[in-house]
């Protein structure tokens, strides 16, 4: 079967959170599994911001391979809903400003924890197994993920600057990215997809397009 790159970006993207399987400091040989705050990065790939208190956070810091399950949100039936598993090392890092800005956009009760012990930590890609439904699944590895088209956080930034004045006032856009548009309303997150991908220069017409058909 041929996995469809978009369908498991789009599914990333559409989960608040997601279930962290860790390698188990307290009992070496099971995985340690929890649920935790999810958003993607420009990149696509799942960042998480923990305490250094958590036991999920001291697995990490011994061993960083780990496994990310995400399922369709709201979904009915776990058997027949998307759903993807992803493979791959979490490495700590600290976010630029810019990308720090992004994260609390999808994440804003994130700000106080940052006063406190909490770091970052992203997940790259190494294997990915995508599941639509049932008989509809297929592995992707890491060299189809870094084919992923990618929008700089400046030039996101600039279009969440120029497209915010053109949002109903119930609607508050988190992030924009070259498959679809991530935004709250009535504090529900939501996201819509792009009909087409647009190119780096039709963004703007088509983010507007997206705007002017409400939500």
């Amino acid at each position: 079967m041929k996995t469809h790159l978009d369908a498991i970006v789009h599914l990333l993207h559409e989960a608040s959170y997601a279930t962290l399987a860790t390698q188990a400091t307290q009992l070496t040989g099971y995985p340690y599994a929890t649920a935790l705050p999810c958003v993607v990065d420009e990149t696509h790939c799942p960042l998480f911001c923990v305490s250094a208190l958590a036991e999920h956070t001291k697995n990490l810091l011994a061993d960083p391979h780990v496994s990310l399950s995400v399922v369709k949100p709201e979904s009915a039936n776990v058997q027949t809903a998307p759903r993807v598993t992803v493979l791959g090392k979490a490495e700590r890092f600290v976010p630029s400003p810019e990308g720090l800005a992004r994260y609390l956009r999808y994440q804003p009760d994130a700000r106080r924890y940052l006063e406190l012990d909490f770091m970052f930590f992203r997940l790259k890609p190494e294997r990915l197994r995508y599941i639509g439904g049932i008989g509809q699944m297929g592995w992707l590895d890491a060299a189809a993920w870094d084919t992923l088209p990618v929008l700089a956080l400046r030039q996101e930034a600039q279009l969440l600057k120029a497209a915010t004045p053109q949002t109903q006032r119930d609607v508050c856009l988190r992030g924009i990215d070259l498959f679809g548009v991530d935004y709250e309303a009535n504090g529900i997150g939501e996201r819509r997809r792009f009909a087409q991908m647009p190119s780096l220069a039709s963004l703007p017409d088509s983010l507007a397009d997206i705007l002017a058909t409400g939500h």
